[in-house]
């Protein structure tokens, strides 16, 4: 451990991923990544690959590649928009909503159950993820300098 905030917050990022992607492979046969494709594909469908790609901080060319495998695992549908060119639209198939509604749930669960370690003591859930949400907030509006 540090007593770096960004080297610990790194730490704490790679473990929470780690620690999801055993619980999303174990549990429901899908990766962490696949399952954060879809989790926000749910908060913003039907959208297309560019809006996607920016809600996942990831280029179009990794949300191509990453496409055809949720599609033939069932989990998405493409189709093409009339009169837009290439523009692929991406929706989830009734399976992939049912998995984010109930692995979601299940995560954050989980993710809760930290704050009753006896070395959480004194850390509000609901006050910790404010405060992370308002630094991902700054730190989206002013660009990668602030």
């Amino acid at each position: 451990m540090s007593d770096k905030i960004t080297f610990t917050l790194h730490e704490l990022v790679a473990e929470v991923d780690a620690h999801a992607d055993r619980i999303l492979r174990e549990r429901y046969g899908i990766t962490g990544s696949q399952f954060v494709a879809l989790a926000v594909l749910a908060d913003v469908e039907p959208t297309d690959i560019t809006r996607l790609a920016f809600c996942l901080g990831v280029s179009k060319a990794a949300v191509s590649k990453r496409v055809p495998g949720l599609v033939e695992a069932g989990w998405v549908t493409t189709r093409s928009e009339p009169g837009q060119g290439r523009r692929v639209i991406l929706e989830l198939t009734p399976t992939a909503r049912d998995l984010v509604a109930t692995a979601g749930p299940e995560l954050d669960a989980r993710f809760a159950e930290l704050i009753d370690h006896p070395e959480a003591a004194g850390i509000d859930l609901a006050v910790l993820n404010d405060q992370l949400a308002t630094l991902t907030r700054i730190l989206r509006g002013n660009g990668p300098t602030a």
